[in-house]
């Protein structure tokens, strides 16, 4: 690990202050050590935002829910509220990691987590995301990446709180001492690599996560998130879905539909939402939902598995959802 300078900040403003010749934010640290440590990352100075109160937290408005960043994911799977109205979130957090990661790690860490792809992780490779012009996923072991919506990068999206916040349309603030504040959707921050190879978010250097908002779910509103992994717990997703689902009696008068360990940023799904919507929640709607949840998919030479996995977590996490089976218990976490 490099040697570096730490700033330890107590107020938003400070921390803005110090955000300049290449420091790098530090919140529980999870991921970001692991990346230092493996030489991915060598910033010459963390700001060290853990013990800023303001953005720690959940609070209820007339709007929806607002979350601090810093709420850590084991708060946000207890929270009554979120339990109650906001069921695939408490999902998500409450089955990431192992318990005591859960303790540590914030839900704004897990949203701004870098992927998981061995190559990438590996100082000993090249990667394009580490601004090099070669990928050895394509060629080499690929059986943990994308089967969608990829060209130059099949890494797959790590960050199991951004597939169920898309499914809730949350947006994040973020907040510099330059340009103030502004709100960007769950699924407009993140940077396809065939954009930008090498920028993850669209977060600026100057920019600091302030607040995640989520709006308040219409009447009828019912949601479920499940992931299947190699083992059944504490397991990256190898396949992971969210479902949220606005229902009138037995009808399903909208749906959406997420999926996280398919492509390299979280999607929806909109086969899959016009397999539900306006159709009554059964085996068979949905199962056509699970089929079409992967139309279009492009498996590697080592992951046509995945082809077989995500039909079955869409199909279970949306009966999940509706009330109609209980959680999968081959289901990860």
């Amino acid at each position: 690990m490099n040697r570096f300078t730490l700033a330890e900040c107590t107020s938003v403003d400070a921390a803005l202050s110090q955000l300049q010749d290449g420091a790098v934010v530090k919140a529980g640290g999870v991921d970001l050590l692991d990346r230092m440590k493996d030489g991915i990352e060598t910033p010459p100075k963390l700001v060290n935002i853990r013990n800023i109160a303001e953005l720690r937290g959940t609070r209820e408005t007339e709007q929806g829910l607002t979350i601090g960043p810093l709420t850590t994911l084991a708060e946000i799977s207890s929270h009554p509220l979120i339990r109650e109205r906001y069921q695939i979130l408490s999902d998500a957090c409450g089955h990431a990691a192992t318990p005591h990661i859960r303790n540590m790690a914030t839900v704004g860490g897990n949203l701004l987590q870098r992927v998981q792809c061995w190559y990438y992780r590996s100082a000993d490779f090249q990667c394009i995301r580490k601004g090099k012009e070669f990928c050895f996923a394509f060629d080499g072991l690929n059986q943990y990446h994308a089967i969608m919506d990829y060209t130059s990068c099949p890494s797959v999206a790590p960050s199991s709180a951004a597939v169920a916040l898309l499914g809730l349309n949350a947006s994040v603030q973020l907040t510099s001492a330059k340009r103030s504040k502004r709100m960007v959707g769950i699924q407009e921050l993140y940077v396809v690599p065939d954009a930008n190879p090498t920028k993850f978010t669209v977060i600026e250097p100057d920019e600091l996560l302030t607040a995640i908002i989520i709006p308040r779910p219409a009447a009828g509103t019912r949601s479920a998130y499940q992931k299947y992994g190699e083992k059944e717990s504490f397991d990256w997703a190898i396949a992971d879905a969210g479902v949220v689902l606005e229902m009138d009696g037995s009808t399903c008068r909208r749906a959406v539909v997420t999926m996280g360990a398919a492509s390299p940023v979280v999607r929806r799904s909109a086969e899959a939402e016009a397999a539900l919507q306006g159709k009554p929640i059964t085996e068979e709607t949905a199962r056509a939902a699970g089929r079409v949840a992967v139309h279009g998919a492009r498996p590697l030479s080592m992951n046509s598995y995945k082809l077989d996995m995500f039909p079955v977590a869409v199909y279970r996490t949306v009966l999940l959802a509706a009330g109609l089976c209980g959680r999968d218990p081959s289901a990860a976490g």
